[in-house]
């Protein structure tokens, strides 16, 4: 056994060689080299596709609402479990996804394992209406709801292992422009597929088969959580994540290490989303009571912030990218939001006006305020950070929704937009006090690109510099013995030594390199 394992190590280590070999700037290093563009842009694909099958999906029985009802006898109580269901256990699921993903099975095996519990609960769902079981498609409805929420998280974790410094921003739009398609895609097609499947079947048998044809598309995704583990273990081989790591695992207590900002980034989230997908979910009584619209065309526009997310989440998300400047581009999306429901509550002026003010906004928000998650927690509690994200906004969302349906019945829709501004005052107030406490730092939570480069070197050499004044000392009592024997790569022997000479270090060096993870400095 040992010899196969030297073996293995063998080749791997022989094919990082040939690939450390090849030239930055050649067309084979862009295609096949993990830090080659081309190669990182493929993978993007495959994470994008990774979550489209569940997006698709969940709004099934919105897009097929009066065919449920019909053809299931349902009530609209029954009706609402389908989504109660799904939202309520995600509270709790999307944490312990989360740190299932970072402790237990890592980002490939979490994020097949999640698929594969997606698939299955699309599947029962299908046979519950086929067969006219009620009870069955609400368990399978729990079942994907048990899968689909920590799958987000697994495909915030990849995105960061392959973009964190680069395009991380522009990243995070491009996949929920994929998301807001998928969500679309359901409410063009499901309709025309269920009249092509009603030729030949009636009733809930027809409904049934419907549901089945919407599972091709978790089937997609999941062949694409396949491809994509794939790429990623040649990729953790070829850069020797492993070697350069320090195998962290998260504990449950460490949440409570997770600084200020983080909790403020979590509050802007409740706060925001509820003036959004809130707003999104009574919005189309709002158009057809205050502008006197029909219900197709309260539909449209209600429907523009989906449609404006799709398109301009990428182009926005390059924006950041080029420019940094994260929270100032955060403050600003929940400002020009702001303006888009004051317009939408004091004025009569076309309602398309404020909800492409709050489409370009929700937009850029996404954007710019999720890839700050990334800059303030170590990767090993990434999965945790982001489900605790999902977690706490699913709860505001479910409890948003609630109050917001009261508010409308008891005093109408005046007070549900003061409300869904009052929502958007405690946004702007998280992301100042976020500003304040960033600049009354080190301010790295709103540096332009290159700003941030020079920051990552200069805390990397003062690493450097410490560790070597620590071992010429002698403090090293706290250090075990295989801390102390670790061997040092060519890659770190060389940038220790560009460091002492005082030349810059490359932006791309890691400062968890196994190489620097002494436990005497922590």
């Amino acid at each position: 056994m040992e010899g196969v394992s030297s073996r293995e190590n063998c080749i791997n280590a022989s094919t990082s060689d040939i690939f450390e070999e090849i030239e930055p700037n050649t067309c084979s290093y862009a295609c096949c080299h993990p830090r080659g563009s081309c190669h990182r842009f493929i993978a993007l694909f495959f994470m994008c596709w990774l979550g489209f099958g569940s997006y698709f999906c969940f709004d099934t029985p919105s897009a097929l609402l009066d065919i449920f009802k019909r053809d299931l006898n349902l009530t609209s109580t029954e009706f609402s479990l389908f989504y109660s269901l799904y939202s309520w256990p995600t509270v709790i699921l999307c944490v312990v996804g989360g740190i299932l993903i970072d402790s237990v099975f890592g980002i490939r095996l979490g994020a097949n394992i999640y698929m594969c519990i997606t698939l299955i609960g699309q599947l029962c769902f299908a046979t519950g209406a086929l067969f006219n079981v009620f009870w069955i498609m609400v368990l399978g409805r729990f079942i994907f709801g048990i899968g689909a929420e920590p799958l987000a998280v697994a495909q915030n974790n990849y995105a960061v292992l392959w973009f964190k410094g680069k395009e991380l921003n522009m990243v995070f739009g491009v996949q929920l422009s994929f998301a807001r398609l998928g969500s679309a895609a359901n409410f063009w097609i499901m309709e025309s597929v269920y009249e092509w499947v009603e030729q030949y079947y009636k009733g809930y048998e027809c409904l049934g088969i419907v549901l089945y044809l919407a599972c091709i598309s978790c089937v997609v995704s999941m062949i694409c959580s396949l491809i994509l583990g794939f790429i990623d273990k040649r990729a953790e081989r070829i850069l020797r994540r492993n070697e350069n790591s320090v195998n962290e695992v998260i504990r449950f207590k460490d949440v409570k290490g997770f600084n200020s900002n983080f909790w403020l980034i979590t509050i802007i989230c409740v706060a925001y989303y509820i003036a959004i997908f809130v707003f999104i979910s009574l919005g189309k009584g709002f158009f057809m009571k205050k502008f006197n619209m029909s219900p197709s065309s309260a539909n449209k526009v209600n429907s523009m912030v989906y449609l404006i997310s799709s398109v301009g989440s990428p182009v926005l998300g390059l924006v950041v990218d080029k420019l940094g400047k994260n929270l100032f581009w955060t403050i600003m999306a929940i400002t020009s939001t702001l303006c888009a429901h004051y317009i939408l509550t004091f004025t009569y002026w076309n309602p398309y006006i404020g909800m492409v003010f709050m489409g370009t906004a929700y937009s850029l928000l996404a954007s710019s305020l999720w890839p700050l998650v990334s800059l303030i927690i170590p990767e090993h509690q990434l999965g945790t950070a982001y489900g605790i994200c999902q977690s706490i906004q699913n709860l505001g969302l479910a409890i948003g929704t609630i109050f917001a349906g009261m508010i409308v019945d008891n005093y109408g829709y005046l007070w549900l937009e003061i409300f869904f501004i009052s929502n958007l005052g405690v946004a702007l107030i998280a992301s100042s006090v976020m500003l304040y406490i960033d600049t009354s730092t080190d301010g790295s939570l709103n540096m332009t690109p290159s700003q941030r480069e020079r920051h990552q070197q200069t805390l990397l050499a003062a690493k450097v510099l410490e560790r070597e004044k620590l071992i010429s000392a002698g403090v090293t009592s706290s250090a075990s013995s295989q801390d102390l024997l670790q061997p040092n790569s060519d890659f770190h022997i060389r940038n220790r030594y560009l460091s002492r000479i005082g030349a810059p270090l490359p932006s791309h060096y890691d400062i968890n390199m196994k190489g620097l993870a002494y436990r005497a400095l922590r």
